[in-house]
């Protein structure tokens, strides 16, 4: 792999398919920034679900302003009333905009960066590297998911996990604007039957092909 000071990597994918997983390795593995875009919209529908504003998008924009990235990492934001408004506050184009210029400002800024979300390839459409990832069937991103929540709230069920990632999927691949889809030069992955050095070692060789 060349010596580069510009590179970006988009993986994009499901709920539940490991992909916030391996940006984290992958920025590491490389000394890369990661910027994961659910905890942007995840750390919206917090605050909006906190201090009610009048005007969501007036407010968005000005916390968007002076938000510590950093912080927002540390952050508890992946409860399931979290999750459920993030996912409704994803359709509205003017919180969309607002956070897509909070990622653009960021890339800018870290040069290198690994972008973890949904829709990267529809805004970073010259990204060095494209992947789409999934796991399929659902219910194994499901008892993935549920065993990750189980730490913190131990009376959660699989049936319950299992019925919101249907719904959020639902929901992501059927908005109106920006919806989950696989872009066309994205290298597709399914993680249902790959632990998570399989996935990280092939995202790997294909990065390094570059």
């Amino acid at each position: 792999m060349k010596k580069i000071n510009n590179f970006i990597v988009n993986i994009d994918g499901s709920s539940g398919s490991g992909k916030s997983t391996a940006a984290k390795l992958i920025a590491k593995k490389f000394n890369w920034s990661v910027l994961y875009s659910g905890l942007l919209f995840r750390y919206a529908a917090k605050k909006i679900m906190e201090e009610k504003p009048k005007n969501k998008a007036l407010y968005l924009k000005k916390i968007f302003k002076i938000i510590n990235y950093t912080k927002i990492k540390k952050m508890n934001l992946h409860t399931p009333e979290i999750s459920s408004f993030s996912a409704v506050i994803a359709k509205e184009l003017k919180v969309r905009h607002i956070i897509k210029a909070f990622q653009k400002k960021y890339v800018k800024q870290k040069k290198t960066v690994v972008l973890e979300g949904r829709d990267m390839s529809k805004i970073f459409l010259n990204a060095d590297v494209k992947f789409f990832i999934v796991c399929s069937p659902l219910k194994v991103a499901a008892k993935r998911r549920w065993l990750q929540l189980k730490k913190g709230e131990k009376n959660i069920s699989l049936a319950k996990v299992l019925k919101d990632l249907k719904k959020r999927d639902f929901m992501d691949r059927n908005r109106k604007h920006s919806p989950l889809e696989r872009h066309a030069n994205s290298v597709y992955i399914n993680t249902a039957k790959l632990n998570i050095k399989a996935v990280l070692d092939k995202m790997s060789k294909i990065i390094e092909s570059k």
